[in-house]
């Protein structure tokens, strides 16, 4: 006998005003969406419905996310809504496993409306830890502002979801499984994919893994230490580095995904990679890396620990593009970099003649520009690039191309202090006082010391940006500083945290004396980091006496 159709339920509920998403999606404790009624069903369904029902009916969307905790009760429910929602076909990382650069590029490739990650990001795991939900859009990146200030906008009225209790999923079993709805003519679709295959296809495509197997593998042959942080990349890792390009087995640690991260941090830098750091120092690997817990963030190191700043990774990308097979198929059309990333690829790209775009921070504005094709190359301080490649073409050390690096373009000193969960009302006061300080017309001219060094201000603003492609506005990305000699000091709120606020103070400084590109940049910034907590009394009114993490 053959099995009735399953029955669509439309079940009532209660808005919540506090589903803002960030920069990067909703992200909050994990108790938020556990225990609050309804509270992941309202914003599951009030992305659904910021996509018009006729774009909907029939159509294929993809599901992932980074393994964390709740990871796939929530798969679970998102495949029971987007049934009752009218999706036509789900593509799902098989488990419920996906990076969020392989998301992007399979709703790229079966051309879906879009997709949803499970991820928040490089924030800890865990019952006691944090979850987020994010949609990318049919471009693969996350969704702009219009788009997800619509989502917040129905999340606070919304009155009703739509749900298929009775639809049972299984999530292990690559392959098609078919559900016949109620009142549907056509069956509804989940297709679970292996999680790394088409991702892997995508770089084949793209880097030449020939060179890199060579330079992996190879009889002089380059130690590796990749670190994985118990995060979603650890399956990419080792079927990619280890399998296919022959790096030993024991190049890769923590590469199973945990739903706590190991009881760890996944964010990929100097504190919270603290293993890969010291393992690095001993000298027996010459290229280390870590990655978040969603596979979009990483930290590079060189031998004896050597380290390699985000902001110079994309610049050194960016000056040996051309050694990159796909580069050398499409050109250049230009580069970009949030506007807190430090100005060293602005050297690169002014030494080439390929246009620059200053964006504010998320990746999103990256896509806008990447759509227009004005766009071949990006990257955030916040780790967000890779640049293994460089080293089988120019086989060299990571420090010898730093180096050289440094010597053609001289160098921009760069560092970054994170002062995690501070009361937000005082973090609030604090960057509105401060520009209450910068917007007096005085201060501009002004000069500000710290020891023997004088800086003149030259301009002092909140960061705006006007989307080249779309003309949309993004107002208040940032209190920018900017001295008579190109030096920077900038302070943000950012939008990444789950509990209180997280402010990010970024110093950046120019230096083309050979004699000091070298130097420490804790050293060479200590006057301008002097000056920017002197200025915006940032210990005195978050009550810390310092950063909780330096980069």
């Amino acid at each position: 006998m053959e099995a009735a159709p399953l029955p669509l339920l439309t079940v009532p509920t209660a808005p919540y005003n506090d589903q803002k998403p960030g920069t990067s999606g909703l992200r909050k404790k994990t108790y938020y969406f556990e225990s609050k009624m309804n509270y992941l069903q309202n914003f599951i369904q009030s992305i659904f419905f910021s996509i018009d029902l006729r774009d909907r009916q029939g159509s294929s969307m993809v599901v992932g996310g980074d393994g964390r905790y709740l990871n796939k009760a929530a798969v679970e429910l998102i495949v029971q809504m987007a049934a009752a929602n009218g999706i036509g076909r789900l593509v799902i990382g098989q488990n419920g496993i996906l990076s969020t650069p392989a998301v992007s590029c399979i709703i790229r490739k079966i051309k879906a409306i879009g997709g949803i990650i499970l991820t928040a990001s490089h924030n800890p795991g865990g019952p006691n830890g944090d979850f987020g939900i994010k949609f990318n859009t049919a471009n693969g990146g996350p969704a702009p502002e219009g788009i997800t200030d619509k989502i917040f906008q129905i999340s606070k009225k919304i009155e009703e979801y739509a749900i298929c209790p009775d639809l049972k999923v299984d999530l292990g079993t690559i392959g098609k499984q078919q559900f016949d709805l109620e009142n549907k003519f056509k069956p509804f679709t989940v297709e679970i994919v292996d999680s790394v295959e088409a991702y892997a296809n995508m770089l084949r495509n793209i880097f030449d893994f020939n060179a890199l197997k060579e330079l992996l593998s190879g009889k002089n042959h380059l130690k590796i230490r990749i670190d994985a942080m118990h995060g979603v990349v650890g399956p990419y890792v080792k079927k990619i580095l280890c399998e296919e390009l022959g790096a030993p087995a024991n190049s890769a640690v923590n590469c199973t995904p945990l739903e706590d991260f190991g009881g760890h941090h996944p964010d990929p830098n100097l504190t919270y990679a603290a293993d890969l750091v010291q393992t690095m120092k001993t000298g027996e690997y010459d290229f280390g890396a870590a990655f978040d817990g969603d596979g979009d963030r990483n930290m590079i190191l060189g031998k004896h620990g050597f380290f390699v700043n985000p902001s110079d990774s994309v610049a050194v990308i960016a000056a040996n593009i051309l050694s990159i097979p796909y580069f050398q198929q499409t050109g250049v059309r230009g580069f970009a970099r949030s506007m807190p990333t430090s100005g060293a690829l602005d050297r690169v790209a002014h030494a080439t003649k390929i246009a620059l775009y200053e964006t504010p921070t998320g990746w999103k504005f990256f896509g806008n520009l990447m759509d227009a094709n004005k766009l071949s190359l990006c990257g955030e301080e916040s780790f967000g690039t890779g640049s293994d490649h460089i080293l089988a073409a120019r086989k060299q050390s990571v420090e010898d191309i730093m180096k050289d690096h440094w010597h053609k373009y001289g160098r921009n000193f760069f560092t970054r202090y994170d002062y995690e969960e501070v009361d937000a009302d005082a973090a609030g006061k604090m960057m509105k006082d401060l520009e209450t300080v910068m917007f007096d017309r005085s201060f501009v001219g002004k000069q500000l010391s710290a020891g023997d060094k004088v800086y003149t201000v030259e301009k002092a603003d909140n960061f705006e940006y006007h989307d080249p492609v779309d003309g949309s506005v993004s107002r208040n990305q940032g209190l920018r500083l900017i001295f008579s000699d190109g030096s920077r000091i900038i302070f943000r709120l950012s939008g990444t945290g789950s509990a209180g606020a997280t402010v990010r103070l970024y110093i950046d400084s120019y230096e083309k004396d050979a004699k000091k590109i070298h130097e420490d940049p804790q050293v060479m910034l200590a006057p301008l980091i002097s000056i920017a907590l002197k200025l915006s009394q940032l210990h005195e009114r978050t009550g810390r006496t310092g950063p909780t993490v330096i980069t």
